[in-house]
């Protein structure tokens, strides 16, 4: 069984949104306090971010989506554009009536989903960070590397034990990954498909958004993992154009920094919000 469906806390519950060509789920902490709205990264799930959510409870009013084409969303959406991603987080803002900007937390994939939503609806977000994110870029050997890392996990996994510890072991990284998949009668499968993974990274790879990055408002914290996989050049210059950027690199953590080194995150986040 799941971290999440081991240990859901009674206050987080699963919503959904409707969209023309999807449902997206999310879980939603209910509450008044500031709101918080947090987007995983490419083959990742709402779940992945318990941990943030509980440690900013009861301070902050979280939402985590499972955005289209992940986990309870729908599998097979017909728009993998990157505006159905940052639409999607603007309905589910609406729905679920969130009435003040939202902190905007988002992870690799999710980090561009979050800076491009903060550049089209700025009313909608106060603050924004992103997790090893940067404006997009790349070329066919990017998509075709993606498809070789994905097409290689051993799946079906035999048993929830042996999904975490090809992703790491028993520590929130593993743990995080293997709730990540279902149980089918001959093992755990991935909540995604493959065609779906790499038609979503392809708008993200075929340009950058530089127009997008200059034009945000918002106060912005870049964290960055120690051996992460966000290109330095590109980073070096998102800082030149937003000056007023913070960046922090977080130790001993790679490209899922909130999972690889929790604690460490957490007191980045804390800081950035005070």
């Amino acid at each position: 069984m799941s971290e999440l469906g081991r240990h859901c806390d009674p206050l987080l519950t699963w919503r959904e949104e409707s969209r023309p060509d999807a449902v997206i789920h999310y879980l939603d902490s209910g509450g008044s306090g500031r709101p918080v709205l947090l987007l995983h990264g490419l083959a990742g799930h709402a779940g992945e971010w318990l941990t943030t959510m509980r440690h900013l409870c009861p301070a902050c009013r979280t939402v985590a989506l499972d955005q289209r084409g992940h986990g309870r969303s729908t599998r097979t959406p017909d728009d993998l554009s990157r505006d159905a991603f940052v639409d999607d987080v603007a309905a589910v803002i609406a729905t679920a009536a969130i009435e003040h900007p939202v902190v905007l937390i988002g992870q690799s994939m999710g980090a561009h989903t979050a800076f491009l939503t903060a550049a089209r609806y700025p009313h909608l977000v106060s603050h924004l960070v992103m997790i090893e994110g940067d404006v997009g870029g790349g070329d066919g050997e990017d998509l075709a590397t993606l498809r070789n890392a994905l097409s290689s996990w051993p799946v079906p996994f035999p048993t929830y034990d042996s999904a975490m510890q090809y992703f790491g072991g028993n520590n929130a990284l593993g743990r995080a990954w293997a709730d990540g998949f279902e149980q089918r009668t001959d093992g755990l499968w991935p909540r995604w498909n493959i065609e779906v993974m790499l038609r979503t990274m392809v708008p993200i790879f075929e340009r950058e958004y530089w127009r997008e990055w200059e034009s945000l408002p918002q106060p912005t914290l870049l964290v960055l993992g120690q051996t992460g996989s966000i290109d330095a050049v590109r980073v070096d210059r998102m800082l030149a154009l937003r000056p007023g950027t913070r960046r922090v690199t977080i130790a001993g953590a790679g490209h899922d920094v909130h999972l690889d080194q929790p604690q460490a995150w957490l007191q980045v986040l804390d800081e950035f919000l005070r």
